[in-house]
């Protein structure tokens, strides 16, 4: 059975930030086993995500924790004016205080054990509310991951319809790229620069066959050659 201090232990070994200690033994229970993150993240807020996914499983709460942070990340989607208001550097204490309490009442009454609560509270006392946003959205990538899913987002000049999309999705999960049991998620992301065709992100491989990428290429080689 692997203790907590086990866990911060091996955590400190493999180099673990001082956040991620923190944030572990904030809000994690012992339990028996211990679920480690499907897949390897980067920057801070992955090394959150990371730590709260460990904790969650911890005390089997991944499913409801996953459907707080959606819920959270969908009041993002929805008011772009909160990720600057939590950037601002002179929140005081009770202003994070507040700020939680506001954004506890929107996990949607799924915040089973206070297992979400209790990491807003870490996130402010380490002055890294910032970093909520990209916390939910690495989360959704550990759990999509844990499913089996393949990220597929494909950027085109405009809305592509869903005939389009079901074919592209359909040549890609027959493609190298797509091992055998993966699900594919796929979005569309509207991006009016690419001009023409599309940009075709598959997990963490990219193809670009866009009108932009093009004209850059035509351009760096006329450029080269004058």
């Amino acid at each position: 059975m692997l203790s907590i201090r086990t866990l911060l232990r091996a955590q400190k070994a493999a180099g673990a930030p001082r956040v991620l200690t923190q944030a572990v033994r904030n809000y994690a229970a012992p339990a028996a086993v211990v679920s480690k993150p499907p897949v390897a993240l980067y920057g801070v807020d992955g090394t959150y995500a990371s730590a709260l996914y460990t904790a969650a499983s911890k005390t089997s709460t991944l499913d409801s924790v996953a459907r707080s942070l959606q819920s959270l990340h969908n009041v993002f989607q929805k008011d772009a004016k909160l990720a600057i208001i939590m950037q601002a550097p002179t929140l005081s204490a009770a202003d994070k205080s507040q700020i939680i309490q506001e954004l506890q009442k929107h996990t949607g009454g799924q915040d089973k054990g206070d297992t979400v609560k209790n990491f807003l509270e870490t996130l402010a006392e380490n002055n890294r509310l910032a970093l909520l946003k990209g916390v939910c959205e690495k989360f959704g990538e550990l759990m999509g991951a844990a499913r089996g899913e393949i990220e597929l987002t494909v950027t085109s000049a405009s809305q592509l319809d869903s005939k389009t999309l079901n074919r592209l999705e359909s040549a890609v999960a027959k493609s190298q790229y797509v091992g055998q049991g993966k699900k594919l998620k796929v979005t569309n992301k509207v991006n009016p620069d690419v001009l023409g065709g599309l940009i075709v992100e598959i997990g963490d491989r990219t193809i670009d066959l866009s009108v932009s990428n093009r004209l850059a290429k035509m351009n760096k080689l006329l450029t080269d050659a004058l």
